[in-house]
C-alpha cells in the first residue's frame, strides 16, 4: 500500500472518508506534519523525503513544481490531482484503488488525474 500526504487545501471530507473505509491507510495531512502554509516546493520536498504520494486539488501550481523536480533529477514519488468536480464517493474509491493496487515506486515521477474514468 502507498503512503499518502494530503495537501493543505485538500478536502478533509475525502480524508475522513478514506479513513472510515480503510482505517489503516497511511495518510497524513500537511497541517499535521508542521507544513502549514509551506510553499509547494517545500511540500514536494517533504513528500519525497518521506516517500509519500501527494493528494491535491491544486492543478495550477503543484503540477509545475512536480515536473520541475523530475526534470532536475530529484525524486518525486508521485502526485494525484483530484478535480474538485469529482463526487466524494468517486474520489474516495479512486484513491483507495490506487493506494491498494499500486506498488511502492510505481507512481514515481508521475501525476495522475482523477477521476480515473468519466
Amino acid at each position: 500500500m502507498l503512503f499518502l500526504i494530503a495537501d493543505e487545501n485538500f478536502n478533509n471530507t475525502i480524508v475522513r472518508g478514506l479513513l472510515r473505509i480503510k482505517p489503516n491507510l497511511d495518510i497524513v495531512r500537511v497541517q499535521d506534519v508542521g507544513l502549514f502554509s509551506a510553499d509547494d516546493p517545500t511540500v514536494l520536498e517533504w513528500a519525497a523525503k518521506e516517500d509519500r504520494i501527494l493528494l491535491t486539488h491544486d492543478v495550477a501550481t503543484i503540477t509545475k513544481y512536480a515536473y520541475e523536480r523530475v526534470e532536475s533529477g530529484k525524486y518525486m514519488p508521485g502526485v494525484i490531482e483530484i478535480s474538485r468536480k469529482v463526487s466524494l464517493g468517486t474520489a474516495i474509491e479512486d484513491i483507495l484503488f490506487i493506494a491498494e493496487t499500486c506498488e511502492h515506486g510505481e507512481l514515481e515521477g508521475q501525476i495522475l488525474y482523477l477521476p480515473l474514468s468519466k
